[in-house]
């Protein structure tokens, strides 16, 4: 992600936002249709899962049509709930990574499943990218 957005750069950070908790939110249907014989327990937790970051997604959304109703401009009390919501989707897609290295650990199925473990280990990556972006914000202070 490029720094150079200025004062527009809280707006940049929710696009990045609601573009991986999508993201994320696909990768739980990808793991379930790769992995047919997949354990039901697991299924279900990516069930919630997709729910989980469905809501994220819709709650970015919301914070984005708020922010452009106030011109860009961010009061004190805005930019504080930017950053938790920041800090929300950072620990979220914390909590998948271990969840999806604990399935690799732990499902017969996807130990049983060589494409599915690149599969995993790619979704890991990107779910950590995001994260990147996330620290960089709360972290660095750019906005």
């Amino acid at each position: 992600m490029q720094f150079y957005y200025g004062s527009q750069m809280p707006l940049r950070v929710l696009d990045e936002c609601e573009f991986w908790k999508e993201q994320e939110e696909e990768h739980t249907v990808v793991i379930r249709e790769l992995v047919s014989d997949l354990e039901s327990k697991y299924v279900e937790t990516l069930k919630k899962w997709e729910v989980a970051f469905r809501e994220a997604h819709q709650r970015v959304v919301r914070f984005i049509e708020t922010t452009v109703r106030s011109n860009g401009s961010f009061s004190n009390a805005l930019y504080r709930d930017l950053i938790q919501l920041i800090q929300y989707c950072l620990d979220q897609s914390q909590k998948f990574i271990h969840f999806c290295n604990g399935l690799i650990q732990e499902s017969k199925a996807i130990k049983g499943n060589p494409t599915a473990i690149v599969v995993l280990k790619h979704i890991i990556r990107e779910s950590e990218y995001f994260i990147g972006i996330a620290q960089t914000i709360l972290y660095q202070n750019h906005l």
